[in-house]
């Protein structure tokens, strides 16, 4: 299975921030859209980072002025990737061996959506369901 199997059922809408934004606002927008990230996007719409809660929380620690940052200011700049075309279970590997939970898809340098592990881990079980489906189905008929 391929990621843009995972896109198309979720759809490839992303909810984005821009760097100048307050962190308060970005929290808010987490709490708004119920999610774990925001990527971060420049003026032409190109991913520039990513803010995790994980970053939220890393940032609260270090300091006390945490609602005085930007989201530039605190967001993961060396952002993980994957393509449309990318193995769903090669995504898994990566997102769980580098403990990341939110991977922006980018097509043709374009950002296309993003996945969560939740939607990887969703994606294999409802794949691994129409295989043994499949199987009782043959030893029903068998």
């Amino acid at each position: 299975m391929k990621i843009s199997t995972i896109l198309a059922t979720k759809g490839m809408n992303v909810i984005t921030a821009r760097p100048e934004q307050s962190l308060r606002d970005a929290i808010a927008m987490l709490v708004r859209h119920n999610i774990g990230a925001l990527v971060v996007v420049d003026e032409a719409g190109q991913l520039i980072g990513i803010l995790s809660e994980r970053d939220i929380i890393h940032e609260a620690a270090r300091s006390e002025q945490v609602f005085s940052r930007t989201v530039g200011e605190v967001m993961t700049r060396a952002v993980i990737t994957a393509l449309p075309s990318d193995d769903v279970k090669s995504v898994e590997q990566t997102m769980t061996n580098r403990r990341i939970r939110h991977l922006p898809i980018i097509d043709h340098d374009k950002l296309a959506g993003i996945v969560s592990i939740g939607d990887v881990v969703k994606a294999q079980l409802d794949e691994y369901e129409g295989e043994i489906d499949t199987l009782q189905t043959q030893i029903i008929k068998g």
